[in-house]
This record gives C-alpha cells, structure tokens and sequence, in this order.
C-alpha cells in the first residue's frame, strides 16, 4: 500500500459512519452484499459486487476519489482514481 495524493486530501479526522447500511439498495428493494464509507463525506454505499455498485456510482457521480470497507475486521481503503488500495 501507497499513499496516493488522494489520500493526502480526505479530511481529518475520517467522517463517521452515517449508515449502518446503503440507502440506495434499501429505496432500490436491493441487499448490499458488502458496505464501503466514502471517506470525504460520510456516504455509505455497496460494494461492486452487489448489484448496483452504489459506492462505485457515489464515487463516479461526485468525484470523491477515496472510499474505505465498513466490514469487521478490515481496513482497507481503494482509491477509485488510481485504482488501488491506498
């Protein structure tokens, strides 16, 4: 793992959980197979591998380059410009 410039401008400190789970599959009538928090505003929006990748849409619709996992025990972060876990 690398620090991208991204990184280097997410806010400080990490926003809080807003969501315990993605609002957008819950008004779509979906289930989110996993959860990820985008870290420069707090939205919480499923993984690529539910069906309709809303945190990949959050990141594609509003710019916001950085997201981390929710799940236990995992602390990942993917950055969506660079492509990779930062």
């Amino acid at each position: 793992m690398s620090e991208c410039p991204h990184v280097l401008d997410l806010p400080h400190p990490e926003p809080a959980q807003l969501s315990d789970t993605c609002r957008d599959c819950l008004a779509d009538g979906t289930h989110p197979v996993q959860l990820r928090l985008c870290l420069t505003c707090g939205h919480v929006g499923c993984c690529d591998s539910s069906a309709s990748r809303h945190a990949s849409r959050h990141s594609e619709g509003t710019g916001h380059p950085v997201m981390r996992t929710l799940e236990p025990g995992e602390s990942w972060r993917w950055c969506f410009v660079d492509g990779s876990i930062v």
